[in-house]
């Protein structure tokens, strides 16, 4: 007997022709939807030549796309790299054995995971701009990078709690019992082991993190969409530029989530292909104990 059947009882003949009608009769509606935008777009002109001409321009992209695509991402990159700072420092709070310590590390993250970022980032702009704390310049990128870190970074020590707390108790009783430290305990033991089951769901959170920096638009920090509102404008043809700055994120998203994934399977191959065998003639035996082997 398979282990599949186990599990489910296989589709006979009417089921899987049941499944074909489902499918067909799904993309021929996804189809149909697709059509009749197309057909609305093209009555009201929008897919005209002249529209989408502007993108063919290097001025266009200098000008514009290319201003706000490098706002995105310095934005994102800093973002996500003190989030990343931030939700392994509250995580690992939040598993300390003292208890004060806990509740002082929960109450923060769950109150910055509550906050919307777009108000955060209004507040923090509000702020920064009343007490001058940084140049009239930066205002808008120090406000957006604040409110992303704190919003990522509550979130991100969720999910590094959790990986931690998903990984065998009985390695950090074997640690202990070595007579390591908590600190060597979590930093050589527990953390390795963690990232790597942590890192599709870190990958997905950076994700947000980049499309998050789009919120910046309200506080004007000049961002890809932004950019793309001022180049709609500019040329008439607000639809187009949206299309254009959606299929640039859509990139960039899917350039993040491959070296992301890329370096998760480094990773994992890694720590598969790096464990070695030692020779026992290089094994040190414990007092009492000989590990030759004599014929009797």
């Amino acid at each position: 007997m398979s282990s599949a059947s186990v599990l489910y009882d296989a589709p006979g003949p009417r089921a899987r022709m049941r499944y074909r009608i489902y499918s067909v009769l799904v993309a021929a509606a996804f189809a149909a939807i697709l059509w009749v935008l197309y057909s609305g777009l093209e009555s009201k002109g929008q897919w005209a030549a002249e529209k989408w001409k502007p993108f063919l321009e290097s001025q266009i992209w200098t000008t514009y796309l290319l201003p706000g695509l490098k706002g995105t991402v310095i934005a994102a990159a800093l973002s996500i790299v003190f989030a990343l700072v931030l939700g392994m420092i509250f995580g690992i709070l939040r598993l300390s054995d003292h208890r004060s310590v806990r509740i002082v590390a929960g109450t923060v993250v769950e109150i910055a995971r509550a906050i919307p970022v777009l108000i955060l980032m209004i507040f923090l702009f509000s702020l920064y701009s009343e007490n001058n704390l940084f140049p009239s310049d930066q205002l808008a990128l120090a406000a957006a990078v604040t409110a992303l870190t704190i919003y990522n970074g509550s979130v991100i020590a969720e999910i590094v709690r959790s990986g931690i707390k998903s990984l065998p108790k009985g390695q950090t009783e074997a640690a202990m019992a070595l007579g390591m430290r908590k600190t060597q305990v979590m930093v050589s033991i527990l953390l390795p082991q963690a990232i790597t089951a942590m890192l599709p769901a870190l990958v997905s959170q950076m994700v947000v993190a980049l499309k998050d920096s789009a919120l910046a638009y309200q506080i004007t920090y000049l961002e890809v969409v932004r950019s793309g509102a001022q180049l709609g404008a500019a040329e008439g043809n607000p639809l187009q530029s949206l299309l254009v700055i959606a299929a640039i994120m859509i990139v960039l998203n899917y350039t993040l989530t491959v070296v992301a994934t890329r370096i998760e399977r480094w990773l994992r191959t890694r720590k598969r292909g790096g464990s070695t065998v030692v020779p026992a003639s290089v094994v040190t035996a414990p007092p009492g104990m000989d590990l030759t082997m004599t014929k009797p």
